[in-house]
């Protein structure tokens, strides 16, 4: 109780007209980068067009085995099955052949979740490596990130650097 009620308080911090503008802050939309830069939008559809790839392949195979499965039912049903053992021997092919099938989804998943890693760290480079650049003479101490307005709530527009950095990026991507 002491140390909490013996403590002064100091009085606060006041900040005036000419101290905010010249504060060595920016931030960036992520939203608008993401939405705007050449790399990200191509890199976006590439990893889209590789889901629906995947996504069409496990389609296919998955049509397939239901179709193998549905007649081997329908042959068990009419007793088409010259012995119980060829049936059992059927039964566990269409066993295996439906381990295989979950393998190969949880493959195609974690090869497009790697895919989408590799894409983000290259974008994530690209920002720094471009950041690093841009802000070479120093103007900015901090440049804080803002996505859907989670981060920076409020700020005047002079802080926003996300145009300037979008048209940067795209300039360096055509090159």
């Amino acid at each position: 109780f002491v140390l909490y009620f013996g403590k002064k308080e100091s009085a606060p911090m006041e900040m005036d007209a000419t101290s905010a503008e010249v504060m060595p802050v920016a931030y960036l939309n992520v939203d608008s980068l993401l939405a705007n830069y050449s790399f990200a939008i191509e890199a976006s559809e590439q990893l889209m067009s590789k889901q629906e790839d995947a996504r069409l392949k496990m389609n296919t195979k998955l049509r397939t085995f239901q179709n193998e499965v549905a007649d081997f039912q329908r042959k068990l049903q009419n007793n088409a099955f010259l012995s119980r053992e060829r049936a059992e021997k059927e039964q566990q092919r269409l066993l295996t052949k439906q381990q295989e099938l979950q393998e190969l989804e949880a493959k195609l998943t974690e090869d497009i979740m790697l895919e989408n890693q590799k894409l983000n760290m290259q974008l994530a480079d690209t920002l720094t490596n471009f950041l690093k650049e841009f802000n070479a003479d120093g103007r900015f101490h901090v440049i804080l990130s803002n996505s859907a307005k989670d981060n920076v709530l409020m700020a005047a527009e002079q802080y926003d650097i996300t145009t300037q950095v979008i048209d940067g990026l795209n300039a360096r991507c055509k090159k």
